[in-house]
């Protein structure tokens, strides 16, 4: 509830200045003497009668003010128009992306950032798609970004055939986006490696976005010189070496080129946060929201309990108390 004049509640301070006034009032026009006698029954009921009227006349002013100040309560609801952007998200998941020269690995943090990157844009359908050594849509586009996350969540790496088709994971997430009617088109592709594996090439799959209008953002993952990289050893016991550090990035520059986007390097997890910051900034969707507001006003029923309240204190005042105040 509010109140659509509250300024009139600064008038409640008159009474306590009333309850002050008629204490000291009462004090000076009544003395006070011991006495053994049926009038002190009279007494008692004439301090019960004005007591019982004071309460009245405040609580009947408290109520008039309330009622003054017009309480309201209102019914909200917006609608809104949104001009989305479509989104799919190209993850490479390949043995190389295990490297931990990202904290745990340079997948989990994609995965992290990613994931923020999502939550942040409500508003966008989004996709993903997966590849290896070969590709497939992991949640094709939605609005309903829990399920999304979940998918997102469950990620690793052995799910595909090893290896890493730039390509064929361009490719797929074209192939999802083809037929939207999105104002925007947008692929962000992210691998830390060089296209090994596929049917089609890189720069054929960045013609092929072109041509639909999809714009392709890639991301080479990956610290400068070398990595520590987790293997099997022959007794299937967990060892760790460094390994040089090979993103094509030549290619992912060039695909970028060709289909209107632009390329970026993380070599950290920081700098993928910003990387992801920096797209989102890019790609902006524009929302018209109308707000709706109905208001119902509500100081009948303290006006009428004002009324109610002041005209018994009158009755009583005048008539039924009459002889004792």
């Amino acid at each position: 509830m509010s109140f659509a004049n509250p300024e009139f509640f600064w008038a409640l301070l008159f009474i306590p200045i009333l309850l002050v006034w008629y204490i000291l009032r009462n004090r000076k026009l009544q003395g006070s003497i011991k006495i053994t006698s049926l009038n002190t029954f009279s007494d008692l009921k004439t301090n019960i009668s004005r007591h019982s009227i004071i309460a009245l006349r405040c609580l009947g002013l408290a109520a008039l003010i309330t009622a003054i100040a017009r309480p309201q309560t209102s019914l909200s609801w917006q609608n809104v128009t949104t001009e989305g952007i479509d989104i799919v998200i190209a993850l490479d998941i390949s043995g190389s992306m295990l490297a931990e020269d990202f904290r745990p690995n340079r997948l989990e943090a994609s995965k992290d950032v990613a994931m923020d990157f999502i939550a942040e844009r409500p508003n966008d359908r989004i996709g993903l798609v997966i590849y290896g050594g070969e590709s497939f849509t992991q949640c094709p586009l939605t609005s309903d970004h829990d399920v999304l996350l979940n998918l997102f969540g469950g990620i690793q790496n052995g799910m595909i055939e090893d290896g890493t088709a730039i390509g064929m994971g361009l490719a797929t997430a074209v192939n999802r986006l083809k037929d939207s009617e999105a104002k925007s088109k947008v692929v962000i592709l992210l691998t830390d490696g060089s296209n090994n594996s596929g049917s089609i090439p890189p720069v054929t799959a960045a013609e092929i976005a072109r041509e639909f209008g999809v714009r392709v953002y890639t991301v080479g993952v990956g610290s400068m010189g070398e990595a520590r990289m987790p293997f099997q050893d022959q007794f299937g016991r967990i060892q760790y070496q460094n390994v040089p550090v090979r993103i094509d990035e030549k290619t992912l520059k060039d695909i970028a080129s060709i289909a209107d986007g632009k390329y970026f390097r993380a070599t950290d997890k920081n700098k993928l946060e910003n990387i992801y910051k920096e797209i989102d900034k890019l790609e902006k969707s524009k929302i018209n929201v109308t707000d709706y507001k109905k208001k119902s006003e509500h100081f009948w029923p303290f006006a009428s309990l004002a009324a109610a309240l002041l005209l018994l204190e009158f009755l009583l005042k005048n008539i039924i108390f009459k002889s004792v105040v």
